[in-house]
């Protein structure tokens, strides 16, 4: 057996939620680059490093609120009017603030739970009933090492990624019977200008590195690997697992 036909990529279509983000772009280039048709949902424009794949037909950027259930349905009609089907749905859509604890307000949190939890959700909703219709599908949501223990200055975002986790397993016992598998991606440090700018100042660059057993963050295309496999069908017996990919964060202690 080869590659090619124990993982079984060629031809699949893909949904990316967030498809245009720092760490979901890439990942829709390695989609494409293993042959899957990948459309993405991003209220975002689609960023230049995705441009020469759209040229070619291999991607298609549709602007969608991912909080916004109607939004969505709207995006699956156009995806299923072409595409006929969806094989992969990866929830990638997130944000986060490092307001302290005392200081977060109503209005944060509503966003940043909506956008990490709440979009994750009616992701999960719309392109899950595709996928049980069809009695096959992988859905891979993004968690992170900060579900638990939590993060300190991400106090939101961490309860956000725990639910995801949480929907996750509750999902993959559901849809089991159905052929459709429900994973979620547990990335360490990951971090984007944004992060430098508003989140790790030097002190906590040094903590987390010093916590990191690699000691150093990761680059997004270390998320490659764990990506394609839950996609595929080399992964056909995995469903509710949390796959982490931190450099060993979570395994550190003293």
């Amino acid at each position: 057996m080869t590659l090619e036909e124990l993982f079984r990529l060629q031809g699949k279509v893909a949904v990316v939620a967030g498809g245009t983000g720092y760490l979901g772009s890439t990942l829709v280039q390695a989609m494409v680059d293993f042959g899957m048709t990948v459309v993405t949902l991003d209220v975002h424009r689609l960023p230049p490093s995705l441009q020469a794949a759209s040229r070619r037909g291999r991607v298609r950027h549709l602007r969608c609120d991912v909080t916004s259930q109607r939004d969505l349905q709207r995006c699956r009609e156009a995806i299923l009017r072409r595409h006929k089907r969806v094989d992969v749905l990866l929830n990638a859509a997130g944000t986060n603030a490092p307001t302290p604890f005392l200081r977060i307000t109503e209005a944060e949190f509503d966003r940043i739970l909506r956008v990490n939890l709440l979009g994750t959700l009616y992701g999960c909703q719309v392109f899950g009933e595709v996928m049980v219709q069809q009695r096959v599908g992988s859905i891979i949501n993004f968690s992170s090492v900060s579900l638990g223990p939590p993060l300190s200055k991400a106090f939101v975002y961490s309860i956000a990624k725990a639910g995801a986790f949480n929907l996750t397993q509750n999902l993959a016992r559901e849809w089991a019977p159905f052929h459709v598998r429900v994973n979620a991606l547990r990335p360490g440090f990951f971090p984007t200008e944004w992060s430098h700018k508003h989140f790790i100042d030097a002190r906590r660059r040094r903590d987390i590195l010093r916590h990191t057993p690699m000691a150093r963050f990761g680059h997004p295309e270390e998320l490659i690997g764990a990506v394609l496999w839950l996609a595929s069908d080399a992964a056909s017996f995995v469903t509710g697992s949390l796959v982490t990919v931190d450099g060993g964060f979570t395994a550190m202690t003293i």
